[in-house]
């Protein structure tokens, strides 16, 4: 028989809800959520909670332990104090749908807008050149597993409720993949500045504590993404020189419509048959 401990946790929907308490036996290695699982399996069969590989690579169990945005199934049940409550709540950040499960997918909407990876064209040879410096420098934002922790503690989101202006840490890091990247051509630095909201984080740093990947999100990753937004919008001698002499290979992301221009493709249809008409 192992020690007992005591969970905390939050149940309801938007609607309203409250805190229930449950008494868990615990065993060496177990985390928390070994310890919720326990609670579904033997206590409350309906307590909603989101989980997939429950081995810190898929990010799915993300929640708030103590008031802090954690990962349930990295958290080990020995970091707290025997008799020590441990109170589980849901993202603070996201709608609630229910019990622990929040609706993270203004996520998507988010990583939707932001163009793909558009490499230059290749060498003479059929290959690209780079230098390994360059590629070394992103390797540590291809970690992120997308469990939207620093989504969650970044008081833009959270407590200024900015989710339409400020894209968030994460796209951020997602940004600074592609800029950073030697062979990417699309110069995204108005959507940073215009669309992303790169303006409104003031460099807190909280992000960066949160990072169960322990990415350096503030300084190797935004920091830098401001500096060049800087130098483009705000720098006044920068910016002419930029004009002058554009980046060789980067280009501004085109204005693509929405919808397929279908009139201009009946035009097109409409020139072809008065042409083999003429010819007739």
């Amino acid at each position: 028989m192992g020690d007992k401990a005591t969970l905390r946790i939050w149940r309801g929907n938007q609607e309203g809800g409250k805190f229930e308490s449950y008494d868990v036996e615990t065993y060496p290695g177990m985390v928390v959520l070994d310890a919720i699982h326990e609670v579904q399996a033997k206590q409350a069969n309906d307590l909603a909670v989101r989980w997939n590989c429950k081995a810190g690579r898929c990010g799915s169990c993300s929640a708030e332990i103590n008031g802090k945005p954690k990962l349930l199934c990295m958290t080990r049940m020995t970091a707290f104090e025997p008799g020590e409550p441990i109170t589980v709540t849901p993202l603070k950040t996201f709608p609630l749908v229910k019990d622990l499960v929040t609706d993270v997918s203004n996520n998507f909407r988010v990583a939707k807008k932001i163009p793909p990876f558009k490499p230059r064209p290749k060498e003479a040879d059929g290959t690209w050149r780079m230098q390994q410096e360059d590629i070394d420098r992103i390797q540590e934002f291809r970690k992120c597993i997308e469990c939207f922790l620093c989504q969650d503690v970044c008081h833009v989101l959270r407590d200024h409720h900015k989710l339409e202006e400020f894209a968030g840490p994460r796209f951020m890091i997602h940004l600074a993949t592609l800029d950073m990247h030697p062979l990417d051509t699309i110069d995204r630095r108005p959507m940073m500045k215009d669309q992303m909201g790169i303006g409104y984080c003031n460099i807190t740093r909280c992000c960066t504590e949160v990072c169960p990947e322990h990415i350096v999100i503030t300084d190797n990753g935004i920091i830098p993404l401001k500096e060049r937004v800087a130098d483009d919008f705000y720098d006044p001698l920068k910016a002419i020189w930029r004009k002058v002499f554009p980046p060789k290979h980067k280009k501004s992301l085109p204005v693509l419509p929405s919808d397929p221009p279908k009139a201009k493709a009946g035009k097109k249809t409409e020139k072809k048959k008065e042409s083999a008409d003429a010819e007739e």
